[in-house]
């Protein structure tokens, strides 16, 4: 029996930064460096608490870039693992359709029963889950990896991974154990 990693979209599999960062420079007519916003989400950056407001357009999650190496690194995984990409659609329902088609464009492999779209992670049983959000990762019951975002990063209770290329070797590891 193959053991089941759950992987999360936003931050993991889809770079949503490059989109907030045209989006504060829009507004604000300032492009931010990394320093600027390193260890925060952008909006909760002084005055840009209204970026947070864009998640809940439809459109929004439609034309995010792919992280690096997530495809050949995902794709590899499912050889090994029962692979379900797990992601909180349900507080932004225009999300829905942009977060499905999004992996049906960028990760044409994976079946749509694969796919999770839910308000809460923990209920799915797995052991292994990559996420970005501390919150989740607490409450998960298998192995937490925790991928690296601006907002996580003074976080040290969980297994960091900093990229797919990481998770690999991660999982090698795992594998050899």
């Amino acid at each position: 029996m193959q053991k089941r990693i759950l992987i999360d979209m936003d931050e993991v599999m889809a770079d949503v930064m490059p989109k907030f960062l045209d989006l504060y420079e829009e507004r604000f007519g300032v492009r931010l460096k990394k320093e600027d916003y390193w260890g925060k989400k952008l909006y909760d950056l002084e005055g840009a608490k209204e970026l947070r407001e864009v998640l809940y357009e439809k459109g929004f999650f439609a034309d995010l870039p792919v992280m690096d190496h997530a495809k050949e690194v995902i794709q590899e995984l499912m050889g090994t693992y029962e692979i379900f990409i797990v992601t909180s659609a349900m507080e932004f329902r225009n999300s829905f359709v942009d977060k499905y088609d999004w992996l049906q464009e960028h990760f044409p492999f994976i079946h749509w029963r694969n796919f999770v779209f839910c308000g809460q992670k923990q209920m799915i049983d797995a052991d292994y889950m990559i996420d970005d959000h501390v919150r989740n990762i607490e409450k998960f019951r298998g192995h937490g990896l925790l991928f690296t975002s601006t907002h996580n990063i003074h976080e040290h209770r969980f297994t960091r991974v900093n990229d797919w290329l990481e998770v690999r070797e991660f999982f090698k590891i795992a594998d050899a154990l």
